[in-house]
């Protein structure tokens, strides 16, 4: 029996109309692991360099230490790659590298601090909490596979958040402020734990509330559009703990933080500027209530407006005066590491004020280039969000990159005197076990959220299949005939053939 062909049909490569039929797959993003590796190996040699700097221009010579801590600080790096490589293979490229050269820029500068203080060495300490982040880093990689299984246990976490700053109340004040637990020779500090549980936490909840939160009517305040009174109650209830928290610890970082965390993810939330207005309204007003009421903040709102007013009463800079004589002395290119003074500051020069340490010695290019590193990291985590396509992930990114923001530039207000200390630290930079240790799982969060964002999602087939066309070739030599695809009734060649075949059968018959 033959069959009649179409000419164009018979030209036509075998399985081609099959493989027009399919869609086709999509195009895979690079994985840039090898760009990652070229980031961290440049990161170390710049690290490398900040020691032998700081050695030359303290004791003219290397630092007896510089392979341990350059050589420690590479092999957290290789472990990081390496974990990252296996478990989240299509992860930014960037955010590792950039928080690997801030953690190590810190230890440069802390270990340049401990060259004026010998009985108070704090290099050690940081690189062995820098090795503990990294540790927690690789595990939360490993274990966390999906970043959806954090959100079933939000409330948890909000609960244990709530401890967490409840619990230095019960210990006594540090420098004024109940920010600490002390146990014997170890020291926390549980708000740096909080910020990344109440982030989950804010994340699950306005994911599942977003809708409820948006308004289109409310009352105005001339053309300001505020949100209506019966969504007012979780901001209010946010802000109450956090003038709470400030009247009962004095602790002014953690309470601007946790606040301003809450307002900047509702905005993202939600897209309304009226959450931001009700924000800063509610944030002035509790500044203004605390700062004239409470002691110990007033007094940091006194310095900050009057910085030189304890040289001028004989008694000697204080440390923002000192911190801005710092500043003053690195000009734009800086004395050099090594080279400053920012001893003067006192206590806070490893932690508070380290930033001082940054420009006095490198100078506004050197402050410039820190602050293009934190930016450059926290436009990776917003572009993170704006890629994942998934509302609790995207609020969860947008969280974890908002902290990294308020607390750099809250931080950096403070040291300049743009706005009253606040207690906070530099994230990575500055001394501080519990903030190095929590910045580096906000770093694996990030990498997580990366991955699934960067990761190549297959294209959806279409609900109805094409039928084949009745000149369907045959399937090419050496298949299977009953893997091919059942042909369309062929045309009969002539009457006879037509005649000789059988009737069609009828409904319902075998």
């Amino acid at each position: 029996m033959t069959t009649a062909t179409d000419p164009a049909e018979a030209l036509r490569p075998p399985g081609r109309a099959r493989r027009l039929a399919t869609p086709p797959p999509p195009v895979p993003r690079p994985r840039r692991r090898g760009a990652e590796l070229a980031l961290l190996v440049c990161a170390v040699a710049v690290i490398a360099y900040g020691y032998a700097a700081v050695g030359y221009a303290t004791s003219g010579a290397l630092p007896a230490d510089l392979a341990t801590h350059v050589g420690g600080l590479a092999a957290l790096a290789l472990v990081a790659h390496v974990v990252v490589r296996l478990r989240a293979p299509c992860a930014d490229p960037v955010l590792l590298p950039v928080a690997l050269l801030l953690n190590g820029l810190g230890l440069v500068l802390i270990h340049r601090l401990d060259q004026g203080t010998p009985g108070d060495r704090a290099a050690p300490a940081q690189l062995l909490w820098s090795t503990v982040g990294v540790a927690l880093f690789a595990g939360v990689l490993v274990f966390l596979r999906d970043h959806r299984d954090l959100r079933p246990r939000a409330g948890n976490y909000a609960f244990t958040a709530l401890c967490l700053m409840a619990a230095p109340i019960l210990f006594p004040a540090v420098n004024g402020a109940r920010i600490w637990i002390r146990i014997g020779g170890l020291s926390l500090q549980p708000s740096e734990f909080a910020k990344v549980l109440l982030a989950i936490f804010f994340a699950a909840y306005l994911a599942a509330n977003r809708h409820a939160l948006t308004f289109t009517s409310g009352p105005r305040i001339r053309r300001l559009l505020l949100p209506p009174r019966r969504v007012l109650g979780p901001i209010v209830a946010v802000w109450g703990i956090s003038l709470v928290l400030l009247i009962l610890e004095r602790d002014i970082g953690a309470s601007l933080l946790f606040f301003s965390l809450f307002v900047a993810m509702l905005y993202v939330a939600t897209g309304r500027f009226g959450w931001l207005a009700v924000g800063l309204l509610l944030a002035a007003a509790g500044a203004a209530a605390v700062g004239a009421l409470e002691p110990h903040v007033h007094t940091r709102v006194e310095d900050w407006l009057s910085p030189f007013r304890a040289i001028e009463e004989g008694h000697g800079p204080g440390q923002l005066a000192q911190s801005l004589f710092a500043f003053a002395a690195g000009g734009a290119l800086g004395a050099g590491l090594g080279q400053g003074h920012s001893l003067l500051i006192g206590f806070a020069g490893k932690s508070d004020f380290i930033l001082a340490t940054a420009g006095e010695e490198l100078g506004i290019a050197g402050l410039t280039a820190l602050f293009l590193l934190y930016a450059i990291f926290v436009a990776r985590g917003y572009r993170t969000a704006i890629s994942i396509g998934e509302p609790f992930g995207a609020l969860l990114a947008a969280g974890l990159a908002a902290i990294i923001t308020l607390q750099v530039v809250v931080i950096a207000g403070g040291v300049l005197g743009l706005i009253p200390l606040t207690g906070m630290v530099t994230p990575f930079l500055a001394q501080g076990g519990s903030s190095v240790v929590t910045n580096w799982v906000i770093v694996a969060l990030l990498v997580r959220l990366s991955d699934e964002a960067r990761t190549p999602k297959e294209e959806p087939r279409p609900a109805t299949a094409t039928a084949p066309a009745p000149s369907e070739p045959q399937p090419e030599p050496g298949t299977r005939p009953d893997s091919a695809p059942a042909p369309a009734a062929a045309p009969v060649a002539n009457d006879a053939a037509r005649a000789a075949a059988p009737p069609p059968a009828a409904d319902g018959a075998p």
